[in-house]
């Protein structure tokens, strides 16, 4: 369905300037831009029974709340169907997680994806769950397929560090993307070790950072209990949506309007200058699953 309640206004502050895509079609998951008639569609769904504790995830719920999210994607019924779109048993897998210490993917996630992986077909030597070491890592190395899994949350270089961020491990030095609010980021995506390769992307929301002051700055005085996953296969179109939920959990923390520290226009750029993706609203088929108290979007 369509979603008409939006907020432009930080939107429009990064793309106002340049003529905006259309979403692009797929292949087994594969983001083409041969043409430009599409919509993204995006799953937000959310549970009220995904915590088990303070940031600690029910794996039950997190397992069922992302097989509805992909069923839903994919407009598939049946789960394994759903997933045989998007991996073969042939495809070499490569779980790109993250592990900040202070909001990590989670296992709970990263297991989640796993399962159902393996259930297509795939060996479990043939699957690979890595950050940091993606570089040095064989499966990533010989990958044909990624599923891409990071929590949202604010972030000192990029403004919000979201799917798109997550792939900075791709690169020997990342902090060689950190200038002007990392707002190339995108480019990474075009590099040989993962072009055409992503599958699926997950951001995170179970219990995003919603304000941050300083590098690697965390409090948990600024995380809050959304209790959500954002599913799908454009990037672009995924960050764009948590970012929008960010901004209104900021809105109704601090009372007013308060731009990120670093704005997060990395994710803006990789639609008007990247091409990657879509990042207007407008042209995102939101779809909203599960538990609606406090949504904000």
């Amino acid at each position: 369905m369509k979603d008409k309640i939006i907020t432009r206004r930080h939107f429009l502050r990064f793309s106002a300037f340049v003529p905006l895509t259309a979403a692009f079609p797929w292949r087994k998951g594969i983001f083409f831009k041969e043409a430009f008639s599409q919509r993204a569609r995006v799953v937000l769904i959310r549970d009220k029974e995904a915590l088990l504790g303070f940031k600690k995830p029910n794996p039950k719920v997190i397992q069922k709340m992302l097989d509805e999210a992909v069923a839903a994607l994919l407009s598939e019924n049946d789960i394994l169907k759903a997933w045989q779109k998007l991996v073969e048993p042939s495809d070499i897998v490569g779980i790109k997680t993250n592990v900040w210490r202070f909001l990590p993917t989670g296992v709970e996630v990263e297991q989640a994806i796993k399962k159902r992986v393996m259930e297509v077909g795939v060996p479990e030597s043939n699957i690979g769950i890595d950050d940091r070491g993606v570089l040095r890592n064989p499966i990533f190395k010989k990958a044909t397929a990624i599923i891409n899994a990071r929590p949202a949350r604010t972030h000192y270089w990029a403004g919000m560090g979201s799917c798109l961020k997550n792939y900075i491990q791709f690169v020997p030095v990342p902090s060689a993307y950190h200038h002007d609010s990392c707002a190339d980021l995108a480019k990474i995506w075009n590099l040989p070790l993962v072009r055409g390769k992503t599958r699926l992307n997950i951001l995170v929301m179970l219990t995003p950072l919603f304000h941050g002051i300083g590098p690697h700055h965390y409090n948990n005085k600024y995380i809050w209990e959304y209790k959500g996953l954002i599913v799908g296969q454009d990037p672009v179109a995924v960050d764009s949506t948590g970012l929008r939920i960010l901004q209104a959990k900021r809105r109704q923390f601090f009372g007013r309007e308060r731009a990120l520290q670093t704005p997060a226009k990395h994710i803006f750029l990789a639609d008007t200058k990247y091409h990657l993706g879509v990042s207007n609203p407008d042209q995102i088929e939101l779809i909203k699953l599960g538990w609606k108290e406090g949504i904000l979007i």
